[in-house]
C-alpha cells in the first residue's frame, strides 16, 4: 500500500522512493541499460507482465519510476475518485516534456480526429499540432477557449474533435482558461481532456481536480528548478490505460527519460513547495512594479486584478504562478533595449529556474509562428517574458529598474 502523506512538501519528499536494497538514502543512478533475469521463467513472466520488475531501461529502471511515481502522487495529493477513495494516477517519464506530448497524441488519437485547442500555446506545441499531426490527419482547430460559447460551437460543427487540450496559464501571454467548465463540457461530448500544467505545477494547480484525462509537464521547468535537465512527464487516471495502450507507445516510440535527469529531477522536486513560494511571493511584486512603471504599456499577469483571466485564476489556482509579460511603450526596439542591458537576470528560454529568466518570445521560443498568427493569439513583437527567480527581491527589482532606464 503506498502511503500517503498529510502535507505536500512531504510527499514532495518521500513519494516515489523504494528501499534500496544496499540501504542507500537517496536512491542511486541505475545507470545500466538492461536487467538480469534470475532464470528464463523470470525473463518470461516479466515480458508476459506476469511478474513485475525492470527489462531495460527504455522501458524503465528505479530513476524514472521515482520521478514519475513522485509527480503523479503530487498531482494528486489530497485528492479523491468518484469512490471516495484516494486519487490513484499513473505517471510516464519522457525525455522531454514534447516527447511526453506526442506519446499521448499517438496514444489517443488516429487519421481522421481532430484537437481543439486555444490561443497562445507553447510555441513547440503549436507547431506540433500545425506543422507535423496534419502529416498524418490529425485536424487542429484553434479558438479562444476563454468564451464556453466558442468552444461550444466548436465541437458542434467538428464531430471529430476527439481531446481538447489547455495549457494554462498559457505561454507566454499568460490567458487562462476554465478547466472545470471546459472539461464538463468536453466530457459531454465523448472528448478528451489533456492539461499541460507546467506554468503553475501541481502545488499551484491540481488538473485532476477537475476531472481532466491528462496532465502533461515539462520537468526541465519548475518541477526540476535548477535547469540542469530535460525531462517531461505524461500523467493519466485511467490506470489501464496507462498501462496498456500509453505504456506500449511510450516505449516502442522510445522517447524515454534516462536515470541521471530522472535523478536530478527527483532532488529538484523535494524543494519544490519552498521554491514556489519564493517565486509566487517574488513575481508579485514585480508584476506590481512594472504594472506601476510609466515606460510599460501592458503587464501580462494573472495576478493583477485588471487581467482578464484573474478571476478563472483566483478560481482554480492557490496563486497565479510565477511567470509574467510585458509590452514596453517602445515596442520591440524598447524590448531589446531591456534585456540587453539586464546585469543580474538572465536572457535565456527556458524558465522556472532559481534565477530570474527573460526572453523575448517572437524571436525565441515563438519563432516558428508565423507573425500573423503571433499577433492574433497576442503575442506581440514587443512582448518581453519574464521567470521570475527566487533572488531576493530587491536585487530583482534593482536590476528590472536599471534596465528599464532610457
Amino acid at each position: 500500500m503506498v502511503k500517503k502523506y498529510k502535507g505536500f512538501g512531504s510527499t514532495a519528499i518521500h513519494a516515489g522512493q523504494q528501499p534500496d536494497p544496499n540501504h542507500a538514502h537517496v536512491t542511486p543512478i541505475y545507470a545500466g541499460s538492461t536487467y538480469y533475469f534470475d532464470t528464463a521463467e523470470q525473463g518470461m513472466q516479466r515480458f508476459a507482465g506476469e511478474e513485475d520488475g525492470y527489462i531495460y531501461s527504455r522501458w524503465g529502471n528505479p530513476n524514472l519510476s521515482e520521478a514519475a511515481d513522485k509527480i503523479a502522487a503530487l498531482e494528486a495529493f489530497g485528492l479523491t475518485d468518484d469512490n471516495k477513495k484516494p486519487l490513484a494516477l499513473k505517471g510516464i517519464l519522457h525525455a522531454s516534456g514534447m516527447a511526453a506530448l506526442s506519446t499521448m497524441i499517438l496514444s489517443t488519437l488516429k487519421t481522421g480526429d481532430a484537437i481543439l485547442s486555444h490561443y497562445s500555446l507553447y510555441g513547440g506545441t503549436q507547431e506540433l499540432v500545425d506543422k507535423i499531426l496534419p502529416r498524418f490527419g490529425v485536424q487542429a482547430i484553434i479558438e479562444d477557449l476563454r468564451d464556453l460559447n466558442k468552444a461550444a460551437d466548436a465541437i458542434k460543427r467538428n464531430p471529430n474533435i476527439r481531446m481538447l487540450y489547455i495549457e494554462t496559464p498559457a505561454n507566454p501571454t499568460m490567458q487562462c482558461v476554465d478547466i472545470e467548465a471546459l472539461t464538463q463540457l468536453a466530457h459531454q461530448h465523448n472528448i478528451l481532456v489533456a492539461c499541460d500544467n507546467t506554468f503553475a505545477t501541481p502545488y499551484l494547480q491540481q488538473p485532476f481536480k477537475y476531472s481532466v484525462d491528462f496532465v502533461i509537464h515539462s520537468t526541465t521547468k519548475f518541477l526540476n528548478g535548477h535547469g540542469t535537465a530535460i525531462g517531461g512527464v505524461w500523467i493519466g487516471k485511467d490506470i489501464h490505460f496507462m498501462n496498456t495502450v500509453g505504456t506500449k507507445t511510450h516505449r516502442l516510440i522510445g522517447g524515454n527519460g534516462n536515470p541521471f535527469d530522472a535523478f536530478l529531477l527527483v532532488q529538484g522536486i523535494k524543494t519544490l513547495e519552498l521554491r514556489m513560494d519564493k517565486h509566487c511571493t517574488n513575481v508579485m511584486q514585480v508584476a506590481s512594479f512594472l504594472n506601476a512603471h510609466n515606460t510599460i504599456e501592458k503587464v501580462y499577469y494573472a495576478g493583477l486584478e485588471d487581467h482578464p483571466d484573474y478571476t478563472i485564476a483566483q478560481k482554480q489556482m492557490k496563486h497565479p504562478g510565477a511567470m509574467l509579460s510585458f509590452e514596453l511603450k517602445g515596442g520591440f526596439e524598447a524590448g531589446k533595449h531591456f534585456i540587453n542591458k539586464l546585469q543580474m537576470c538572465t536572457s535565456a528560454v527556458s524558465l522556472g529556474t532559481c534565477d530570474t529568466l527573460v526572453c523575448h518570445p517572437a524571436s525565441t521560443t515563438h519563432y516558428g509562428i508565423t507573425k500573423a498568427q503571433r499577433e492574433v493569439f497576442g503575442i506581440t513583437d514587443g512582448l518581453v517574458r519574464m521567470s521570475i527567480g527566487i533572488e531576493n527581491i530587491e536585487d530583482i527589482l534593482e536590476d528590472v529598474e536599471q534596465a528599464l532606464k532610457v
